[in-house]
């Protein structure tokens, strides 16, 4: 089991900037992959950025350039940078977590954290 809590949403200006935290424990050594997800209210869900098991990262071209994602292992934490943030960047923000050996990209899920982006 993994459990992951994410923290760091907030109403924020346009141009503004946020550091989403998602603190992972439980069975985080059996962790491969971890990713950010948004949904926003009658849209479906989108994933926003991936850090892999080696350590590389992507991220959505909606977000590249402005998002960025990242991984302290020693912490079992895991961030999204957000920087000129848009209104449509308005959503709740899921941290997952894949495992090693499974054939799902994400086996757990957090419960998310409220992004505003409003003047």
């Amino acid at each position: 089991q993994v459990q992951l809590v994410e923290s760091g949403g907030g109403l924020v200006q346009p141009g503004g900037s946020l550091r989403l935290s998602c603190a992972a424990s439980g069975s985080i050594s059996r962790i491969r992959n971890m990713d950010w997800y948004c949904q926003a209210p009658g849209k479906e869900r989108e994933w926003v950025a991936r850090v892999s098991a080696g350590g590389s990262t992507t991220h959505a071209d909606s977000v590249k350039g402005r998002f960025t994602i990242s991984r302290d292992y020693a912490k079992s934490m895991l961030y999204l940078q957000m920087n000129g943030l848009k209104p449509e960047d308005t959503a709740v923000y899921l941290c997952t977590a894949g495992l090693m050996g499974s054939n799902q990209i994400a086996d757990y899920w957090g419960q998310g954290t409220q992004v505003t982006v409003s003047a």
